[in-house]
């Protein structure tokens, strides 16, 4: 058994057929305490990494999730942050379920590139950020690094602050086809594609970004998009599992894409935000972003939020 950790809730969810092919995550060995990997059926249960406060680290050689398979976070429930790096030269093909325990907030860091397939779908408690960035900067105390492969200080119990593009690789974008069924929104229409937690913030930053015919929602939460063309850094606000981004004015932006249908929600019972930072914008093909109040919800002192586009360079 994979252990009372996780719930029945989400055993029936990885409930796939045994015959699909394991998802292809391998650890590497440059933890002081290694990620572990174990498989019941064609669910990948990834355990261990080295911890440091309410941060748990995560390093692994190769990560992907093929098709009706899953890979889950068996983290403890105190942890805040789980973070992530593909310290290999494979892209991420995302096309099963990640998992994660309680309310972790989910970054998923690969400078090769992150591809989320048309079944790709998420059952995190907190927000996830998927980042194609070099390292996260935890204030002036130190970094996680996916190129340099550094060993994580036990310092790094704060937030993470920076995401540092230092070695652009221009193929190095994040691409989003996922149309899984994703539950209900708070008005009760059906949602499909990446789904975080109503009120919770979901982040792709690249390279280029773009969604072709995916959705992605954050019911009341925020989406926000962008990448950088050159080397430079991203600041990262984390205020418990809500999270934005503030870019530099003065370093070329990526492209952002929308088509083929794509769609962003964040409407909700209030507030509900979406930012794009980019060079070039296109939403083609009937796509949209969709925010403000969801149809029969709140009340008329009821304020939503904002669609923000910020093109610089």
């Amino acid at each position: 058994m994979i252990g009372s950790a996780i719930g029945e809730a989400v055993l029936q969810t990885f409930a796939f057929s045994v015959n699909c092919a394991f998802a292809q995550i391998t650890p590497d060995s440059t933890l002081p305490n290694n990620s572990r990997v174990t498989t019941q059926d064609n669910i990948r249960i990834i355990q261990g990494g080295t911890q440091a406060g309410s941060n748990l680290f995560h390093s692994f050689q190769e990560f992907s999730v093929p098709t009706n398979s899953g890979a889950y976070f068996n983290n403890a429930i105190d942890i805040q942050n789980i973070i992530s790096r593909v310290t290999g030269k494979s892209v991420s093909n995302i096309d099963g379920l990640i998992g994660t325990n309680g309310t972790a907030n989910l970054f998923l860091i690969n400078p090769n590139g992150i591809i989320f397939g048309a079944n790709a779908s998420l059952n995190i408690g907190g927000s996830f950020v998927a980042s194609t960035a070099n390292a996260l900067q935890f204030g002036n105390i130190g970094f996680f690094s996916a190129t340099d492969k550094n060993i994580p200080s036990p310092l790094l119990t704060i937030n993470p602050s920076t995401l540092l593009f230092n070695q652009i690789n221009q193929s190095a974008a994040i691409q989003n086809n996922s149309v899984a069924f994703a539950g209900t929104d708070p008005a009760g229409f059906n949602a499909f594609g990446l789904r975080v937690p109503d009120g919770k913030s979901l982040l792709l930053v690249g390279g280029n970004v773009s969604i072709d015919a995916g959705e992605l929602n954050a019911f009341g939460g925020r989406v926000e998009l962008g990448g950088l063309a050159e080397p430079g850094t991203i600041a990262l606000s984390v205020d418990g599992d809500n999270l934005s981004l503030k870019f530099p004015e003065n370093v070329a932006r990526t492209s952002v894409s929308l088509i083929n249908e794509a769609a962003i929600y964040v409407e909700g019972t209030g507030g509900g935000n979406i930012a794009v930072n980019a060079r070039n914008l296109e939403i083609l093909g009937g796509s949209l972003l969709s925010g403000g109040i969801g149809q029969g919800l709140g009340t008329s002192e009821t304020i939503g939020g904002d669609i923000a586009i910020l093109n610089h360079l």
